[in-house]
């Protein structure tokens, strides 16, 4: 996607169709949930999935190049913390939805929360359509395959961006640590979903509260932002495998997980906000397009290999799986906090 996106002086048409293209997809998901079932509304959906992650990967590749065109550095971690604020305050009307109206969620219910977010995607077209963005340069468009070969070579010749690319890869455990705190908690709660409408309060009051200051001080240092929320996803996951290890009565307390959920969604959401300051600050207009698209792609590969993590929860336990990511997640802290400095205030 990325030499596409390359061959464009202006990339807000690449968004706008990604934008869609998602609302689409979005939208043909709920109404197959509403309307199939079984072997074909499954097929239906997983195409509609795969639509949407495509077109997804190309708002990835368009937003952050728009965004370091149209915001300066200094001011993208702002602009991206109240972003993730406002999404937050979306998870918590949901959560308190599910929690106090609805505590099983039926089909009918994500069916619409599906439409509702098909719908919330072409309003967010509307809005991105009245940026203004100025002509960037199109050097290394040309042919897609060419290209994405030749990117690949970054990898060896960019010491800052391989550098950047690793710590992500070790940055994976605060994605991929989450679903193991609920399934947690599910195990505590005699595999009951009622504690999910918590799960999700706990979630978007996260989001809403600390995004804005993670992205007030990845304006200042990001490499110090994926730092300090690394650490705190370890600290979580060592605190969590110690109550579980010393069989703790706070484990029969639905809140205990609540407070834990809320926490690690802290940490993710710095180090994503981090993560994303980084690199949109690391690169250039030359460059930026062809960063978000390589490392994208060998996230995806790492995540599939990450993917295999789940197995080791057959085969030891949960809790040491969330005890091995949160020694991967100490790792990630100590990489990142090693990386180039690339913020204005954190040069100073």
């Amino acid at each position: 996607m990325a030499a596409k996106v390359r061959n464009r002086p202006r990339r807000k048409g690449v968004w706008l169709l990604g934008a869609a293209l998602s609302g689409i997809a979005l939208i043909l998901m709920a109404i197959t949930a509403l309307s199939f079932t079984g072997a074909t509304a499954g097929w239906a959906i997983l195409i509609a999935l795969v639509v949407f992650s495509l077109a997804r990967g190309l708002c990835s590749v368009s937003a952050k190049d728009v965004l370091g065109k149209t915001v300066s550095k200094g001011q993208r971690g702002v602009l991206m913390g109240i972003s993730a604020g406002l999404a937050g305050v979306a998870g918590l009307a949901v959560g308190i939805y599910i929690e106090f109206y609805n505590a099983t969620p039926p089909i009918e219910l994500l069916a619409w929360l599906l439409l509702l977010g098909g719908v919330l995607w072409f309003i967010a077209l509307l809005f991105f359509n009245t940026i203004n963005e100025h002509d960037g340069a199109t050097e290394g468009g040309g042919n897609a395959i060419t290209a994405a070969l030749e990117s690949f070579s970054l990898l060896k010749t960019d010491k800052p961006f391989r550098h950047y690319v690793i710590g992500r890869i070790l940055l994976l455990s605060s994605a991929l640590v989450p679903p193991f705190y609920i399934l947690i908690a599910q195990e505590y709660s005699a595999g009951e979903l009622t504690g999910l409408g918590m799960l999700i309060i706990s979630s978007g009051i996260a989001s809403m509260v600390s995004a804005p200051l993670w992205g007030k001080l990845g304006d200042y240092s990001s490499k110090l932002v994926m730092a300090i929320a690394s650490i705190g996803v370890g600290v979580l996951g060592v605190a969590l495998f110690t109550l579980i290890e010393t069989d703790s009565n706070w484990l029969q307390n639905p809140l205990t997980h609540a407070l834990f959920f809320f926490a690690v969604t802290v940490f993710h959401g710095g180090v994503r906000l981090g993560r994303k300051i980084y690199l949109v600050d690391l690169a250039n207009e030359q460059t930026r397009a062809t960063y978000v698209a390589l490392s994208n792609t060998v996230i995806g590969v790492a995540m599939l290999a990450g993917g295999l993590i789940g197995l080791l929860a057959d085969i030891i336990s949960v809790h040491f799986v969330i005890l091995l990511l949160s020694l991967i997640a100490f790792a990630a802290a100590w990489w990142n906090a090693r990386l180039k400095e690339v913020s204005v205030k954190g040069d100073n």
